[in-house]
This record gives structure tokens, sequence and C-alpha cells, in this order.
């Protein structure tokens, strides 16, 4: 049924080159741009979009980000934009392409990639932003950040975001060689979390987020919340982040619930305020 519902409101999307569909407490993001899901300005200005509205949307708790591409997640940046443009405009769209992968990594919501076909350069950066990323099994996946063998970084967020991810020593190998992973050798790095047969992907990531969605939501987002900004700043700053966080919780219904429940032993009926 989802299946159905997704794939009808994407054709009230036919031209965009991502849509935001919502059901409930779970939405998705999709990424729709023949023939390589290249981004450019009108792409991330959409995404930066997609990003406020979830914020505000207070019925969302999960967002699934995919494709709608048979074999790709994304292949990055559009070079031949960047190319045809100034130094001005190319400094101006990196800023804005990492202010808007940020604002999706401090969204106090969980985030989940769904890899399901390559995932390289500003495409792989993306995916980095994002809290849980689930890839397809297969060797023909590939996986990486080549930017260095087009003489540049990757310069929306991936010399950082991957170095705190898998490690410097790692990190810089992946980044100065351009070497490109399977799905398996990203796992084995911690670079995703899950693998699963390609045509099983998509269901075991929804599993997932329903899974999230049966849970105490309001915990789980100011959790994402104390990882993501905490461990940025100094220890004793995270703890008091920590400290007020769970102060915030402790006054939410779910927590009364999820006390009294244990209390009672019996499950917890969580709603997410």
């Amino acid at each position: 049924m989802v299946t159905e519902e997704r794939a009808e409101s994407s054709e009230l999307r036919a031209g965009s080159p991502l849509g935001l569909d919502v059901r409930g407490a779970l939405a998705y993001i999709r990424l729709n741009k023949p023939k390589l899901n290249l981004y450019d300005q009108q792409l991330i200005t959409e995404l930066n979009a997609a990003i406020d509205e979830i914020r505000f949307n207070d019925e969302i708790r999960v967002v699934i980000l995919a494709s709608d591409l048979e074999k790709v997640f994304s292949a990055g940046a559009d070079i031949h934009m960047l190319k045809a443009s100034d130094p001005g405009f190319k400094a101006a769209f990196c800023l804005g392409a990492q202010e808007t992968l940020a604002k999706m990594e401090r969204t106090p919501k969980i985030f989940l990639a769904a890899m399901h076909g390559h995932t390289v350069g500003g495409g792989l950066e993306i995916a980095l932003a994002t809290d849980i990323r689930f890839a397809a099994d297969s060797p023909a996946v590939q996986i990486g950040l080549p930017e260095v063998k087009l003489g540049v970084l990757p310069g929306t967020g991936g010399t950082q975001r991957l170095s705190r991810l898998i490690g410097k020593s790692r990190a810089l190998d992946l980044m100065i060689t351009g070497r490109l992973l399977t799905p398996q050798e990203a796992l084995e790095i911690g670079l995703v979390n899950y693998l699963y047969p390609p045509d099983r992907l998509m269901e075991e990531v929804e599993k997932y987020a329903h899974h999230l969605l049966s849970g105490a939501t309001k915990a789980i987002g100011l959790i994402k919340q104390a990882v993501v900004q905490g461990t940025e700043v100094h220890l004793d700053a995270g703890f008091f982040m920590e400290r007020e966080l769970q102060n915030r919780l402790f006054a939410s219904h779910d927590a009364q619930e999820g006390l009294q429940a244990f209390i009672d032993k019996r499950p917890p009926e969580f709603n997410g305020k």
C-alpha cells in the first residue's frame, strides 16, 4: 500500500528533481533527476525547502531519503554546471549545500538513507548527513568520494563527516586515492549501517522506520540532537546539553508513560509528545 501511494504522488511531481511524500509520521524525500540525480542549485533549494517542511510538521518523526532512479542514489554535483560557473557562484553553491545538509543533520528527527545504487561524490555527502545508512548488497554498487580525480575535494561536508564517521586515517585514504568501495567494504568500515539484497532494501528500511515510529519518537529525536551537536563541543558542554534535553523529556507525556508502564509491568503506549 505504501508503495502504491508513493508511486501515485511521484506522478504528481513530474518534472521536479525532488519530491516530499508525507505519510503521517513517516515522510519520503525522493530524488528524481535523470540520469544520475546530479544536484544543482534547484535540487539543493528544493531539498532545503523539504527539510524546512519536515521541521515544522510536528507529525513527521522519521524520514526516508531515497532515489526514484533504478541504478543510482546520486552521483553528486553537476560537473558541467560547476565548470560553467564563475568562482563566486561555486563558492555560494558549496556554502548553500553545506548549510542545507547541516540543517538535515541537526533536525531532531531521524533521516534514513536508502542507498540502492551508486552513491558517489556529493551523493555520498548527502547520505553522510543522514543518521542511518542502508545499502543494497550488490558488488555492482559503488560508494565513495572520488573528487580528487577531478582536482578538487569533497566540498559539501565530505571531508568533515567522513573523517568523524570512520576516522581520519581511513577517510583520508579514501579521499586522496578516490577509491570506490563496494557496499560490503563500506559496511566493514562503518560507512553504512546495514546491507540488504536489492529487492528487499526498501522493505527493510521501511520496517526499521516503523519500528522507530512505534517507540518514543520524542526521545529518539533528542538522542539524535545530543549525539550530533553534543559530540562537537567540549565534554562538559555536552553533558550540560544532555541534562537539559533529559529535563525536557522528563516533562513529556512519553517519559511519564514509559516510567509508569515499567512500574505497571506493561508495554508503554508512546505518542511522541
